[in-house]
């Protein structure tokens, strides 16, 4: 049992990737995880369940608490928040991973697509959130982790898709004013975000297949940074957008190669990080 021993984590999007990297991680210190999700059957290009999620997640020593459901609905999220602090007894952290992609320009984009990244990016962040203010207030040591970029307001990072850096940055404002919001409160509200890109379906299916996946890191890196920020004090950590290799390096981590995913060649710097 380590640190998060007896702790609860409610998540967003755990089925599979990097939500389910972090889920894991926690859950090794016998922690309890709710995860709610979109996924009950099986998708031809998307691997993983909220109920296999949960199977792994009890594998590693964690007690796991899938819900199907979708974070667009505030009725749903808020049940789920309920059933959690029914299951468990409260919440200590919570994460804002789930979110949609879609890197068309403006003419191309369907106002559809636009509207699916506002729902579950930004809004989904801030729903979640709200939802689970009420009880990290009763944690000891409570915090929110959004996977969110840096607000880097260079143009040409909104130039070729605007729809999606607006959703992403959304994400990244909850954390910048809830940061501020909650601090007397004792709720440490941070972003975390990879240097690199990270191996997972949506590199896989949208983002450049194998070329791109092997130029990738594994999805544990991000999990064991954010790991590391939920052993710090909430009090002393906050307001802050984390970059995962910064944080494991804070923690005398510094051989990163265990967590390439290709063949060692050259890695690719992830969206919205200059230099």
């Amino acid at each position: 049992m380590g640190p998060l021993a007896g702790t609860t984590m409610f998540i967003s999007g755990a089925s599979r990737g990097i939500g389910l990297a972090i889920a894991k991680r926690v859950a090794a210190d016998g922690a309890n995880i709710a995860l709610i999700a979109k996924t009950a059957e099986p998708h031809p290009r998307l691997e993983g369940t909220v109920y296999t999620a949960a199977e792994e997640i009890e594998a590693v020593g964690g007690h796991a608490l899938p819900i199907v459901g979708d974070i667009r609905f505030e009725d749903q999220v808020e049940a789920a928040v309920a059933e959690t602090v029914a299951q468990f007894g409260g919440i200590d952290l919570c994460v804002n991973n789930a979110s949609a992609i879609n890197l068309s320009g403006t003419e191309s984009l369907p106002m559809k697509a636009y509207d699916l990244m506002q729902d579950i990016n930004t809004r989904g962040t801030f729903v979640v959130s709200k939802a689970c203010v009420p009880h990290l207030k009763r944690s000891t040591n409570p915090h929110i982790l959004t996977l969110s970029p840096p607000l880097n307001m260079r143009q040409h990072w909104f130039q070729n898709h605007v729809a999606y850096t607006i959703a992403k940055y959304g994400m990244s404002m909850c954390t910048l004013g809830m940061s501020a919001e909650f601090a007397a409160a004792g709720i440490a509200v941070n972003s975390l975000w990879p240097r690199t890109i990270i191996a997972t379906a949506a590199v896989q299916n949208l983002l450049g297949g194998d070329e791109a996946m092997r130029r990738s890191r594994k999805p544990e890196i991000l999990a064991d940074a954010a790991y590391e920020i939920f052993c710090r004090p909430s009090r002393e950590a906050t307001g802050n957008f984390y970059i995962d290799d910064e944080v494991l390096a804070q923690a005398g981590i510094t051989d990163l190669s265990g967590y390439g995913y290709g063949d060692g060649g050259e890695l690719q710097r992830d969206i919205f990080l200059d230099g």
